[in-house]
């Protein structure tokens, strides 16, 4: 019998007024980590982190729009085609370009099974200043 689920960005459940869209519970995925970030342009508070703490690996890949990505002090361009894998304890951050940005994150722990965070689950709580 398939498993499986199809959904489109607009049907998944999406939190801080469709900032996040929670994509990884939306699809019922529970191997790896996975949201869709919809920045607005001038969006200056997504966070400065490198996610030593949790020892998550991400992959950050633009939908639609552009931005930059600041990773370890050096810009580099967010465009739909490019992928860029941010390795735990190296910082990172994004910025929406004049068009805003459509970026989904993926993540998950090199060599360990995945654990999501609790607030990443659908009608779930949001989360407080640094959970993860």
């Amino acid at each position: 019998m398939a498993d499986f689920t199809v959904k489109r960005i607009e049907e998944m459940e999406n939190i801080w007024e469709g900032l996040m869209v929670r994509a990884r519970a939306s699809l019922g995925v529970t191997s790896f980590g996975m949201q869709v970030l919809n920045l607005p342009p001038g969006f200056e508070q997504y966070p400065e982190h490198d996610e030593e703490e949790s020892g998550q690996e991400e992959v950050y890949v633009a939908m639609k729009g552009s931005g930059r990505l600041v990773i370890g002090g050096e810009d580099h361009k967010l465009e739909p085609g490019v992928f860029a894998r941010v390795a735990s304890g190296t910082s990172r951050r994004v910025f929406p370009g004049n068009d805003g940005l459509q970026l989904l994150v993926i993540g998950g722990v090199p060599g360990k099974g995945f654990e999501p965070g609790s607030w990443t689950e659908l009608g779930a709580e949001l989360p407080t200043h640094g959970e993860s």
